[in-house]
């Protein structure tokens, strides 16, 4: 299937080294940390020029051989921290568990039964003071439990009048952060069709 390049011509950003500061990291922006001269990274800059996604996606490019110490520190440290990668497969692990904790609180004690499932988010969420995410920073484990948090949070609120942030102040800051990555915003389902979804198909009404 033929690809449409919608690439557009831009002004390159100069390369940054280790005197460089740090990009915000909560602004709502999204940016790709890349290396003008590493063809790993030459691979995502050509799908996100040939998806003309130029104005949306900002690069950052840096100087691999004197890089700033802040890219590492806080914007990739996953791979470098030994505590944040076992952090990270635990909650990848824990995901099925869950999802599967909530959907059967449905039809019992929600409050109850998906309580501990929220209260692991929550506790999950005070391991780093790096940033409001998962791992600190915005990381796969993000997105991994978004969708379904999303969806729990609306209809634990509308049909059962549970509201899985209170007493949760991590999980109510960390959805708030959330709802800033415009990446995420666009994918939101429209809540009134949510409730009316999982009605029929789980509570059967």
């Amino acid at each position: 299937m033929a690809l449409l390049d919608k690439s557009v011509p831009e002004q390159l950003p100069p390369v940054l080294d280790a005197t460089a500061e740090q990009p915000p990291l909560f602004d709502g922006t999204t940016r790709l940390y890349t290396a003008y001269t590493c063809p790993f990274a030459q691979r995502v800059w050509i799908t996100r020029n040939y998806k003309g996604l130029q104005d949306k996606i900002h690069l950052v490019p840096l100087n691999l051989q004197n890089r700033p110490s802040w890219y590492g520190e806080k914007v990739y440290s996953v791979n470098k921290d030994p505590a944040k990668k076992e952090l990270a497969e635990e909650l990848f692990s824990y995901t099925d568990k869950f999802n599967t904790t909530v959907f059967t609180s449905f039809k019992g004690d929600v409050a109850k039964e998906s309580g501990p499932a929220f209260d692991y988010l929550e506790n999950a969420l005070h391991k780093f003071d790096d940033g409001p995410f998962l791992l600190g920073q915005f990381s796969l484990v993000d997105i991994a439990y978004i969708p379904f948090v999303e969806r729990f949070q609306i209809f634990l609120s509308e049909v059962f009048k549970y509201d899985t942030t209170a007493g949760r102040p991590k999980l109510a800051a960390w959805i708030e952060e959330m709802n800033k990555i415009g990446a995420y915003k666009q994918t939101k389902t429209d809540p009134k069709q949510l409730v009316e979804f999982y009605k029929k198909r789980i509570l059967g009404q």
